[in-house]
């Protein structure tokens, strides 16, 4: 099973400034492939983009922060990655903290821009594991973590999500569909008592369940 910047389509805003930056995500994401980069230029052009997920780049604005509380508060469905130069661990956190679901500095190379809108694409989160842990070290850990049995299968399945992994990827490592890695992944957060993908990942690692 491929991913979704090999197969199906997916329309992707763009939010920036910088001829250079801007030629090369369309380079990167040519209009005839499956993944079309939409710039989001023009005020009410988000309205009528199809968009479900959008990258932004952080050098466009002094305001990085007003701007993801403005996307959070107008579209709070709509998924939205930083492009920056920062690479200190406090400032992705903060970014994260304040809506975004993915982070990327200026350096990402091409795979790593394309697994990082599959993976928020998916509903999780992009970031060093650091930040990750940061943001949940808070979270406490549930009671009778001894008794937690999981199967042979839903350990595969943990040990590809915490390795940063999409359900797609996940399905076609493990030769099943997505609709299956889904019900692992449901039952695995309910085990351990957690809400969503991120939380699920650092409580592994957390727990010792995987290395």
């Amino acid at each position: 099973m491929q991913s979704m910047t090999e197969v199906g389509s997916l329309r992707v805003g763009l939010v920036a400034t910088d001829p250079l930056r801007i030629l090369g995500l369309e380079t990167l994401f040519p209009k005839d492939g499956p993944v079309e980069v939409v710039q989001l230029s023009v005020p009410g052009a988000l309205d009528d983009s199809g968009v479900s997920l959008v990258l932004i780049d952080a050098a466009c604005t002094e305001h990085i922060f007003e701007l993801l509380a403005t996307f959070r508060r107008s579209r709070p469905r709509l998924r939205l990655i930083v492009l920056g130069l920062e690479s200190d661990h406090e400032y992705i956190q903060r970014i994260i903290g304040a809506g975004a679901k993915g982070y990327l500095t200026h350096s990402a190379k091409e795979a790593e821009i394309r697994m990082a809108i599959d993976v928020v694409q998916d509903g999780s989160v992009w970031a060093p594991r650091k930040v990750l842990a940061r943001l949940l070290e808070a979270r406490p850990v549930p009671e009778a973590e001894d008794r937690l049995k999981l199967t042979e299968r839903e350990l595969q399945v943990l040990r590809l999500l915490v390795a940063g992994q999409p359900n797609r990827e996940i399905a076609r490592e493990l030769g099943i569909d997505v609709i299956t890695v889904k019900a692992h992944v449901g039952r695995l957060m309910r085990k351990m008592g957690v809400e969503n993908r991120i939380s699920l990942s650092v409580q592994a690692v957390g727990r010792g369940l995987i290395e």
